[in-house]
């Protein structure tokens, strides 16, 4: 049995404010701090990195504190939706932000290559819109793919990697799914671009987590994935299996029958509880997943495929799933 590596967002070790808590849910923590807290998870090999980094901190900073906590990054991911850009990034009305809003992805480029890292994450959450009329739906999409093709065709050298999202913080997020994702990037027509799947937003997005991961390896786009959980109504962001073991247990059986290989990163939210255990928890039922992938009688779950056998593919699944989470990680 292989176990596979696992990486987080660097926010899972951050704290949080909400429209309620405006004042937090503890003390901020820096760049540098977080990294020292994700160190001390055990089982963790690789972060993604906000950017720019708090506080001061500086590239040779950061890559002193990763190594000292025996980190890699595996990617960067620029604020692109912070204030500064609450009416768009690559879709601003203003030309002006939106070539701000270039200027900090090309910096954040730079931080991947100066750290080694693997793609540049872009989460355009403020590229929407909130109400009806409010928006040309052609012009938008058109500035949004035009803003991807510009970065993207400025770095041939590195992979830009898009999360979708249906909703959050706009109502309505232009990147809301894993066929309009496909298919933006098809018209972009880059080969340096593709798709980090984040579990949670499928869930809540509607889609079947599994069926979006199939859809994006067919078309070669899944480049990495977050995994959490929610309760589908909202981005919770909560631990993962804490609500829907099974799909994620065929999201992963999904990525292991296409000889998916990337890296089994957490995106987690923990407002109130401790950020270290929260990932120490989400792993140790991320390698029963992987002990069940190991164990999973993969003949006799196809036959009940074919057969569209719901009640046999389900003792089958129920069966290794049940087996392997009494085992201890």
């Amino acid at each position: 049995m292989s176990t596979p590596q696992f990486g987080a967002g660097l926010w899972n070790f951050a704290s949080y404010v909400d429209r309620y808590a405006t004042d937090g849910y503890a003390e901020p923590v820096s760049t540098l701090e977080q990294i020292r807290l994700a160190g001390e998870v055990g089982d963790l090999s690789y972060v993604d990195l906000n950017f720019p980094f708090s506080h001061g901190a500086t590239i040779d900073d950061v890559k002193e504190a990763l190594d000292k906590a025996g980190l890699k990054a595996i990617g960067v991911t620029p604020d692109i939706y912070l204030r500064q850009f609450s009416r768009g990034a690559f879709t601003n009305p203003d030309p002006a932000i939106r070539a701000e809003a270039l200027e900090l992805l090309h910096q954040a480029a730079d931080a991947v290559r100066q750290l080694g890292a693997k793609y540049v994450k872009v989460w355009p959450g403020q590229d929407g819109w909130d109400y009806p009329f409010q928006v040309n739906h052609h012009d938008i999409w058109q500035l949004a793919k035009d803003g991807m093709r510009e970065l993207a065709s400025a770095h041939p050298d590195l992979k830009f990697v898009i999360e979708y999202k249906p909703r959050e913080p706009r109502v309505k997020m232009l990147w809301d799914s894993a066929a309009r994702s496909i298919l933006g990037i098809k018209e972009i027509g880059l080969d340096n671009i593709g798709v980090l799947l984040d579990f949670g937003h499928a869930l809540y997005g509607g889609e079947s987590p599994a069926d979006a991961a199939q859809m994006l390896i067919d078309h070669g786009l899944l480049w990495g994935m977050d995994v959490n959980d929610n309760l589908r109504g909202w981005d919770d962001d909560l631990m993962v299996g804490s609500v829907h073991i099974t799909e994620v247990f065929e999201f992963f059986y999904t990525l292991r029958i296409n000889g998916w290989e990337g890296v089994w990163q957490l995106d987690q939210f923990p407002f109130r509880e401790d950020t270290v255990e929260t990932a120490r928890t989400s792993i140790r039922f991320l390698k029963a997943i992987n002990r069940a992938l190991d164990e999973l009688d993969y003949e006799a779950l196809k036959d009940a495929q074919a057969r569209q056998d719901a009640i046999g593919a389900q003792r089958i699944v129920q069966d290794v799933l049940l087996s392997c989470m009494r085992k201890e990680a």
